[in-house]
């Protein structure tokens, strides 16, 4: 595996900082590797906990955590496969130290609690990966 690290200017490293930067961007960089693939797909083992536990939530059913999962996934970002409507639900995964919902999301297509297919989004639904087993 093949790691990508630019640093920022000498000028906006200086001292400790710098050594900070370095350590943070390697952190990022190594855990953003480990779980996505090629393919669009992220193991469920791959997963944060917190998300490994809301999809246990998706197949035991409500109540959820937070009002608003469960409710349907319009797709309107069309990232995910073509579906009719209401065909995909969101679930909300939840982010330590975020006081709000935060941008961590599930989104499962076909039947609520056995659904066809689900998807990892940690940006909001600017992208997807695929959860394969």
């Amino acid at each position: 595996m093949r790691y990508t690290f630019r640093m920022a200017p000498r000028s906006l490293l200086r001292g400790s900082s710098a050594a900070a930067f370095a350590a943070l961007a390697v952190v990022v960089l190594a855990t953003s590797a480990c779980a996505r693939t090629s393919d669009g797909t992220v193991s469920r083992a791959a997963l944060p906990k917190e998300a490994r536990d809301t999809l246990a939530n998706v197949r035991r059913g409500p109540p959820f955590p937070y009002e608003r999962d469960g409710i349907a996934f319009g797709n309107r970002e069309r990232l995910l496969p073509a579906e009719p409507r209401d065909y995909y639900r969101e679930y909300t995964v939840r982010t330590p130290g975020e006081r709000t919902r935060g941008a961590r999301r599930i989104v499962c297509g076909g039947k609520p609690t056995e659904p066809d297919a689900c998807w990892y989004s940690d940006d909001h639904y600017q992208s997807f990966r695929k959860i394969v087993e």
